[in-house]
């Protein structure tokens, strides 16, 4: 499960941030998670419960904000939605398709006490 890796990652920002802005507490942390990330969300959910139980992000908020996949169509030209890796293209059925968006993870935002 990469999730807890993920959420590890997620902690150490955190931390990072907190002796930066001097915070004790953080509330809410916002992550922005690419639909084509290959993160699972609920299992994010339940490793970030667990990962943050001894830290300054104990009881925070998860907030999660997704974002669509996008690509270029090699065939048609067009920048592309997808929702996932290896569908054809929406405008042309083409399978030529490069991605250009949604395949990452970050934190956002992090409300903090």
């Amino acid at each position: 499960m990469h999730e807890m890796a993920l959420c590890e990652g997620i902690v150490e920002i955190i931390e990072n941030e907190a002796r930066k802005g001097a915070f004790a507490k953080v509330k809410t942390v916002w992550l922005e998670i690419g639909a084509l990330s290959h993160v699972a969300p609920e299992a994010l959910h339940f490793c970030f419960e667990a990962v943050t139980a001894n830290t300054i992000a104990k009881g925070a908020a998860l907030e999660i904000i997704e974002q669509k996949g996008s690509a270029w169509c090699l065939a048609c030209s067009r920048s592309v939605e997808i929702a996932q890796r290896y569908q054809p293209c929406p405008a042309c059925g083409s399978h030529q398709l490069q991605v250009t968006g949604g395949e990452d993870m970050r934190v956002k935002e992090l409300e903090v006490e």
